[in-house]
């Protein structure tokens, strides 16, 4: 085959669908069954809809949440709004994988559910990956892109620098129901250590989701624990946990989320979306970022395929191109993290900022891109 997706989340979707539309054959390994929750906050920069809609992948019959505002409240709950520049959209990822899934095996990509990558080696006499499936079988390919997310145990077999420091911070997810809750309105809510964003989706449901850390945990017991006791401090999140109708019972968990720098091309596999480097949930932008580092590697991968470059040249390219398109986005996401958990400090960050909205529009326009 041409090219092994490892992962199918959007980075690995969208790679798949533009390399199958410019002629290649390809393949996707996934470890689960579509359509599945994932933890995500479900918020789309509208800088992903001219790529989409190349793709024929217009995420309109959806019907996702039109979304144009941003609200911020401080663990206190004081307020700060300020209108969304480019707008975005609202929907599960139960939802939109699925329907990019659909569309990929519609046109003729294979796919490998539930099943796992355990190994992946690079010949450099046959200029060719294998990759090993747990069950042992064998896949050959000309180029491999990782588009597994976070963190996945091939991190440990490639070796890759932070899959060895521990991370302190969780993330937990529900789908809720909220009378009067504005649909327009993406909302972040700080707590002690951790921040909550909410926000509709489809149909008239909510997505809720949070960052916090193993401590606020450990130190409460339970989830509903750690929310009754730390998320309820601030005022606006009470009113939330309070009303909420849940719609499933056990939230979505994910363990060890890491910001630490990653090196986009690792063992000559290159990395997309999340598993080439995460930016803050607080940035709202990690959906969007998936979805245009698919399209970087899909371009980078079709010049290599058709003979127009080498495999270092791919390499490099595709590298420089990461950096150049995210590296300051990362940046400035772990620089205004930093601003946020601690109540003193984001207390004083949210009473400054309600007084210059033209930084908060500074701060979005860094953490965003262009349309492309």
């Amino acid at each position: 085959m041409d090219v092994l997706l490892i992962g199918g989340g959007l980075a690995g979707l969208a790679a798949a669908l533009d390399l199958n539309a410019r002629g290649h054959r390809v393949t996707l390994v996934e470890r689960k069954q579509y359509p599945f929750h994932k933890v995500c906050g479900e918020y789309v920069s509208n800088e992903v809809l001219p790529y989409l809609r190349r793709l024929g992948a217009d995420p309109a019959e959806l019907a996702p949440a039109a979304i144009t505002q941003f609200v911020l409240s401080s663990p206190g709950g004081r307020l700060l709004t300020s209108p969304l520049d480019l707008g975005g959209f609202g929907v599960s990822r139960y939802l939109l994988d699925d329907f990019l899934y659909r569309l990929a095996v519609a046109r003729g990509v294979i796919f490998y559910l539930k099943s796992t990558v355990t190994d992946v080696t690079f010949d450099t006499t046959a200029d060719r990956h294998t990759v090993t499936l747990a069950d042992g079988r064998q896949l050959g390919a000309r180029v491999v892109l990782g588009t597994y997310g976070k963190r996945a145990a091939l991190d440990r077999q490639l070796q890759r620098p932070f899959f060895t420091q521990r991370s302190p911070y969780l993330g937990v997810k529900y789908h809720l129901r909220l009378p009067g809750f504005a649909r327009d309105v993406i909302a972040l809510h700080n707590f002690s250590d951790g921040y909550a964003g909410i926000s509709a989706i489809e149909e008239d449901k909510l997505c809720f989701c949070y960052l916090t850390t193993r401590a606020n945990l450990k130190q409460h017991g339970t989830i509903p624990a750690m929310e009754r006791e730390v998320l309820a401090r601030n005022p606006r999140l009470r009113e939330i946990l309070d009303a909420a109708e849940v719609l499933y019972p056990q939230p979505e968990v994910i363990n060890e989320i890491s910001f630490a720098p990653k090196q986009p091309v690792e063992q000559h596999v290159l990395m997309v979306g999340d598993a080439a480097g995460l930016i803050t949930p607080l940035c709202g932008n990690g959906m969007a970022m998936a979805l245009h580092g698919a399209a970087l590697a899909a371009a980078a991968t079709h010049e290599f395929l058709v003979g127009h470059t080498s495999r270092a040249r791919l390499e490099s390219n595709y590298a420089w191109a990461w950096q150049a398109q995210f590296g300051a986005r990362l940046r400035v996401g772990r620089a205004v993290q930093r601003l946020f958990g601690g109540p003193v400090l984001s207390e004083l960050v949210v009473g400054g900022l309600r007084h210059w909205p033209a930084a908060v529009r500074a701060l979005m326009r860094r953490t965003h891109g262009q349309p492309f």
